[in-house]
């Protein structure tokens, strides 16, 4: 059985992968976006290349096959997933609502993770392995990303709470892919009701 001490190195290694969205980001910022999209793109096919090896074939990749989860064995990762989700956020979103909602997706996720699994204590009725701990973790990471990339309070605490609740509640499909969809979603709509003068950008 899996000690909590080798369950948080392994997830500290799968998380050490996510780090790439500052690839993303940095390469946002660099080239035009038509040219992210494409170089996105293609490493999600990459990507679908080795889970089509792995799940199909059933072969074990050197490096690759420690960092996937058990429920993951035989099933698409959350790699793959992740790029989908960051492929359409920068397609659909503006620059900087994509950029948070990547970054959201990473760092929060991670946050709440490692958090949740060394310093949980309070956990969450009738959610499987959700510490209070590490949602507190992952939403003041998330406003912390929000407080860099965006400027206005209303999307931040907006994208900040979608993004800490669909990686709190959602069990069935890969928050990977909801994460930025979601939180990108709802801090747009904002972004645009405050556009409009409905509401303001700051407190």
């Amino acid at each position: 059985m899996e000690t909590e001490e080798l369950s948080l190195k392994r997830e500290l290694q799968r998380k050490v992968v996510h780090v790439t969205s500052l690839l993303i980001v940095a390469g946002y910022y660099i080239l035009p976006k038509a040219a992210v999209l494409l170089i996105m793109t293609l490493f999600l096919i990459l990507f679908l290349e080795i889970e089509f090896v792995r799940i199909d074939l059933k072969l074990k990749l050197p490096l690759f096959h420690k960092l996937y989860r058990k429920k993951e064995e035989d099933t698409l990762s959350g790699n793959v997933f992740f790029l989908i989700g960051a492929i359409i956020a920068i397609s659909v979103f503006s620059k900087e609502i994509a950029i948070a909602a990547i970054l959201m997706t990473t760092f929060g996720d991670a946050a709440a993770a490692l958090f949740g699994k060394r310093f949980g204590r309070t956990w969450i009725p009738k959610l499987k392995n959700r510490a209070v701990e590490g949602c507190m973790a992952e939403f003041v990471v998330d406003l912390l990303i929000g407080f860099v990339f965006l400027g206005s309070w209303p999307v931040i605490l907006v994208m900040a709470g979608t993004a800490t609740i669909v990686e709190t509640v959602v069990e069935k499909i890969d928050d990977n892919l909801l994460i930025p969809l979601f939180a990108g979603f709802n801090g747009q709509i904002i972004s645009y009701i405050i556009s409009l003068g409905y509401l303001s950008s700051v407190p």
